[in-house]
């Protein structure tokens, strides 16, 4: 009797092998070849999941942006908005590959326009967490700061990552732009 294959885990295998590959060489890193070697499969089992490369690659932003999404959304009420605002931020240091991918792909979406939907829909989806927590906590426009901290929280990853700002300040430069969201000043 023929293996049954489970393809929505062959293909999140697949994310992650490119995703690995990606933090250690770059997103031009990330061939089929040494994805399937990475994954584990065939170069026929990634092209069965995946048509093209670039599929590939939309999936695997995805995969990164749902990942964030599930640690945000996973917190508790209390502390969940500056819990919200640091985990988008990829600060800490068990996020660091994360944050190297993610830019990876930001970089690349400014050139791709099929990456870059792919990259705002995971934008919207937290502006959107953002947005409800802000307005849970009383901020005076919670849609405008929800897109500030959003902003500030890429730009300091990008600080963090090439080694302008450490963590723990890039952490507080955001939490104290969430105090002011929240009080409106």
């Amino acid at each position: 009797m023929p293996r049954q294959v489970d393809h929505e885990e062959r293909r999140r295998r697949i994310a992650e092998a490119v995703c690995a590959l990606i933090d250690e060489r770059g997103l031009e890193g990330a061939t089929l070849r040494d994805v399937a070697a990475r994954a584990e499969v065939s170069m026929g089992a990634v092209q069965r999941c995946f048509r093209t490369k670039e599929e590939m690659l939309r999936f695997a932003l995805a995969h990164i942006g749902a990942r964030i999404t599930g640690r945000v959304r996973a917190r508790p009420a209390e502390g969940a908005l500056a819990h919200a605002v640091t985990e988008v931020a990829l600060l800490r240091e068990e996020h660091r590959a994360e944050a190297r991918i993610w830019l990876a792909f930001l970089a690349q979406a400014a050139v791709d326009p099929a990456l870059a939907e792919v990259l705002r829909a995971g934008y919207e989806e937290f502006e959107q967490v953002l947005h409800r927590l802000l307005a849970e906590a009383g901020a005076a426009d919670p849609r405008r700061e929800a897109r500030t901290l959003l902003a500030l929280a890429d730009g300091l990853t990008a600080q963090v990552l090439v080694g302008r700002l450490g963590a723990g300040e890039a952490e507080e430069l955001l939490v104290g732009q969430l105090g002011r969201a929240v009080r409106g000043r």
